[in-house]
């Protein structure tokens, strides 16, 4: 009987032990793991992000959750396994960092109208940039010209001269980016060239020694390239987060020698803003042609395609083509100075025109 009544108590205190650790258990916060996903070809991180229910603001933590599984420049590798972080509130009302542009790559759209500051990125004939405006004040711009580095684009011929697209581009991506300071707007200049400047000559000495800003080499390899410089932007985009931005890519098509085609423009399908800034732009290009040339008519289009700088950027992005290399008609447009800047100009245009229609 003692022996009956001291089992009795043994698995009484057994039983309660096993019960209040029950509760423990079950009382202690849920540990969920975080979820993973495979990489598929051509995904950058927001890309992948979007398709998994997240957003950019979850960005920061993916990078921190995967940095040793990341390849160079925060890119992902197909294939590998990356783990999802738990979605992020929304902070689009949380002011932007206030991270000063590196020196003679941006304006920071601070100076007041009569102000000359200096850029040495433009050369030395158009370094000294006055602020003539403030219509751009809280606007910032990635402006990245096509190819560069190791990659001149497309190549055309030209009187016994070769007319390389990355030149061309960064020439006319250059002249925009001078205008936009000129009228208050912060500019990254994402392709880089540290001693080319605004060229004035009709035909432009071809180089390699572009760099990704703010002084990456630019890969060889296609992919790596555009993942590269979106991964820069983006970067940005998120130090910014909360300002008015923009990205665009200036870039020179090329066709058959009989095809004249105008500038047209590109845009992510998903994106309603990107659609309207294009159309804001291509319209502006109509109304200028029609008061300087009004019986020369223009057939610009706009249109959405799936380019993986579009697709994976995160600020709206319009991707341009201001033309066909290999046409002689629209070669005029890019070896005269004065047709650059004036591409320059109706950019400038229609970029106040999309700042003002989001204000």
């Amino acid at each position: 009987m003692i022996f009956s009544n001291l089992n009795s108590n043994f698995y009484k205190k057994f039983f309660f032990s096993l019960l209040s650790l029950f509760f423990l258990v079950t009382s202690l916060p849920a540990q969920e793991l975080p979820q993973e996903v495979v990489a598929k070809p051509g995904d950058g991180i927001y890309l992948l992000l979007k398709r998994n229910g997240l957003s950019a603001n979850d960005l920061k933590d993916f990078i921190e959750l995967n940095r040793r599984a990341l390849g160079p420049n925060n890119t992902l590798i197909s294939g590998r396994k990356y783990k999802l972080p738990q979605a992020a509130q929304s902070s689009s009302s949380a002011p932007a960092d206030s991270a000063t542009p590196v020196a003679a790559v941006a304006s920071t759209g601070e100076a007041s109208a009569g102000v000359v500051r200096k850029f040495e990125i433009f050369g030395k004939k158009y370094e000294n940039v006055t602020i003539k405006n403030q219509e751009l004040k809280g606007a910032i711009y990635y402006l990245v010209s096509g190819h560069g580095g190791p990659d001149p684009g497309a190549i055309g011929k030209y009187g016994g001269h070769t007319l390389s697209e990355d030149e061309y581009a960064y020439d006319v991506t250059l002249r925009l980016a001078r205008n936009l300071i000129e009228s208050g707007a912060t500019v990254y200049i994402i392709t880089r060239d540290p001693n080319d400047g605004i060229r004035d000559e009709s035909f432009l000495k071809l180089d390699k020694d572009e760099v990704c800003y703010p002084n990456q080499t630019i890969p060889l390899n296609q992919l790596q390239r555009l993942k590269q410089r979106t991964t820069t932007v983006n970067n940005l985009f998120l130090q910014n987060r909360g300002s008015f931005q923009r990205m665009i890519c200036i870039h020179v098509d090329a066709r058959s020698r009989g095809e004249n085609i105008d500038v047209f423009f590109y845009h992510d399908e998903r994106s309603k803003t990107g659609s309207r800034a294009a159309n804001i732009l291509k319209n502006t290009f109509l109304e200028k042609y029609n008061h300087h040339q009004p019986n020369r008519g223009y057939k610009g289009t706009v249109s959405h395609r799936n380019l993986y700088e579009v697709r994976n950027s995160l600020p709206v992005t319009v991707y341009i083509e201001l033309g066909n290399i290999n046409h002689s008609r629209d070669i005029q447009r890019l070896i005269i100075a004065d047709n650059r800047q004036a591409l320059a100009n109706w950019l400038t245009a229609g970029l106040i025109r999309d700042f003002n229609t989001n204000k």
